[in-house]
């Protein structure tokens, strides 16, 4: 075609949120090519996400990233990450949850990074800043796919760019382009499960000093309880931007700012600067991968953002899918890894489905009952009883940390399980740090601070698979373990100075994948080896 450009890359990635933005880091930090492209002139319309959990967040101190998100915080990393109950801003306190999501700053032995309250819009500056920063990765923008197809060989795609198509051809393409996916529809693969479950509304809007005019104190979200406006309102920015969000209802809606100022209980001026209609759903694709095609994020999974799941588990698939293709260009990963990552993401985004359609169950609108607004003993013993429901049904929406840590793969074709495979049942509010093969690795410190090398995940490889001798006098065995494996997959032997290591991973010898994954764990090198063989997807599952 004429005035057609021709490109080649390993990967190509459609869509540049937060899910293609992570994909794109994944495979150029582990030194692959990638090109990222974008149907929009920008990204970050609204803010969307707004928690970064510490799941993500210690993904992103892989990346070298995670200090920068630090200083994006619009309020600071010590802002505290409150969620109050009332019945309008300037209304009643019903409940509150302190230190929500695990955003304080303070040290936790269980995890190196904090969460973080942050717009998704400057989440999506500070990966966009650091993808483009690598070598091997390209990012464009108001470029579109236009249609593509594959073989054996690998993907060649056709896009519209502003410079006129543009042909390109990559080992692998990933569709990381939203709820609305182009790469899905192209591929004919449906979406199951429930949906519209509710349909709802996102104003954006301006106030100067609405952080001043109620007593409730500062906090990450306010969900306002009342019959006429239940909605749930939160500081954005600085310069006084804040988000208002509630649930549509049927039939004719009173005024956006009566609504607004009735939630508020103040009657302010209300400068709308954005809306951004929304609608929750359940819904799972039939299928993750189409041969060489992938799907991640909100391509292959959509549910309800109550629990601020979203995002942060796209960004979990990108990490996933990052590294194993990774391996599969460099030619140690074989068949079965790039196979296992719909097997293991399926299983975490079933449990998180289910997390955030129960919290949607409890919204603000559910909770209301007469007399919460009353004055007397009449309105402090409904109160008091709104209190109870409150901090007993919206509990795992915000204290989520075995969700957010304890997810696990308990049926992978590359992990060894082997007869430990099991255990505690799904907590969505506990997490217990596990080392059984499926499980993210236990965090332990090994100094005093944040700082780089504190954590003993600074430790683990990036590239290839990290093996942990957890004691001193495990030592030979692991550096017999790197001997016989040889060097067809790489393979970083680490050994921390540090007590108690032993105890907290159970084993003496740890294979860790570069997600921070458990693969195996024993006493035996040959079993290791062959355990190293698996997890590498180039050997079949043992019994």
């Amino acid at each position: 075609m004429a005035g057609e450009t021709l490109l080649e890359t390993d990967v190509l990635v459609i869509g540049a949120g937060p899910v293609g933005l992570a994909l794109a880091i994944e495979l150029g930090m582990q030194g692959r090519r990638c090109l990222v492209v974008e149907q929009h002139d920008r990204v970050g319309l609204a803010p969307r996400a707004k928690t970064t959990n510490v799941r993500s967040r210690e993904l992103m101190r892989r990346w070298g990233v995670a200090g920068k998100l630090a200083q994006a915080a619009p309020f600071g990393v010590d802002y505290p990450s409150n969620v109050v109950f009332a019945t309008r801003l300037a209304g009643r306190e019903l409940a509150r949850f302190t230190n929500a999501f695990y955003c304080s700053p303070r040290r936790d032995e269980r995890f190196p990074e904090h969460a973080q309250w942050v717009p998704q819009y400057k989440v999506e500056e500070v990966l966009r800043d650091h993808a483009q920063s690598l070598p091997g990765v390209q990012v464009r923008f108001s470029t579109r796919l236009e249609d593509f197809s594959q073989s054996a060989q690998g993907v060649e795609a056709v896009l519209a760019g502003p410079d006129g198509p543009l042909r390109v051809r990559a080992a692998y393409m990933a569709g990381a382009d939203g709820a609305r996916s182009t790469v899905r529809a192209r591929l004919d693969i449906r979406m199951e499960g429930v949906s519209p479950l509710s349909h709802h509304r996102n104003i954006i809007f301006h106030a100067p000093g609405l952080a001043g005019m109620h007593g409730l104190g500062p906090a990450v979200m306010y969900w306002l309880v009342n019959p006429e406006a239940p909605a749930v309102v939160a500081p954005l920015d600085a310069n006084d931007m804040w988000t208002f969000g509630y649930a549509r209802r049927d039939g004719e809606e009173p005024a956006i700012e009566g609504l607004m100022r009735a939630a508020l209980g103040l009657d302010i001026p209300i400068d709308i600067r954005h809306r951004d209609e929304w609608t929750a759903h359940r819904l799972t694709a039939t299928r993750y991968r189409d041969g060489r095609v992938f799907l991640a994020g909100d391509a292959c999974h959509l549910h309800p953002p109550f629990g601020g799941h979203g995002m942060n588990m796209g960004i979990g698939d990108a990490v996933d899918l990052g590294w194993k293709l990774a391996a599969a260009l460099d030619g140690w990963g074989g068949p079965a890894l790039l196979d296992s990552y719909e097997v293991e993401r399926r299983q975490v985004h079933r449990r998180v489905v289910d997390e955030a359609v129960h919290n949607l169950s409890h919204s603000s609108g559910s909770l209301w009952r007469d007399g919460l607004e009353d004055d007397g003993p009449a309105g402090d013993a409904a109160r008091r009883e709104a209190e109870r429901a409150i901090l007993a049904s919206k509990r795992q929406e915000f204290d989520s940390l075995g969700v957010v840590l304890g997810s696990r793969y308990e049926q992978s074709p590359v992990l060894a399980h082997g007869p430990e495979a099991g255990g505690e049942a799904w907590d969505s509010t506990r997490y217990v740090q596990s080392a059984r093969p499926g499980c993210r690795a236990p965090h332990a410190w090994l100094a005093p601070g944040r700082e780089r090398g504190a954590s003993l995940f600074d430790h683990f490889a990036f590239r290839g698979m990290t093996l942990l001798a957890t004691r001193p006098a495990a030592r030979d065995a692991a550096q017999a373990l790197a001997a016989q494996a040889g060097t067809d997959v790489p393979l970083t032997v680490v050994a921390p100075p540090i007590d108690g290591l032993r105890e907290l991973y159970g084993a003496d010898l740890v294979l860790i994948r570069p997600d921070q994954y458990v693969a195996w764990r024993g006493h035996d090198p040959q079993e290791g080896a062959m355990a190293l063989e698996l997890a590498a997807g180039r050997a079949a599952v043992h019994a």
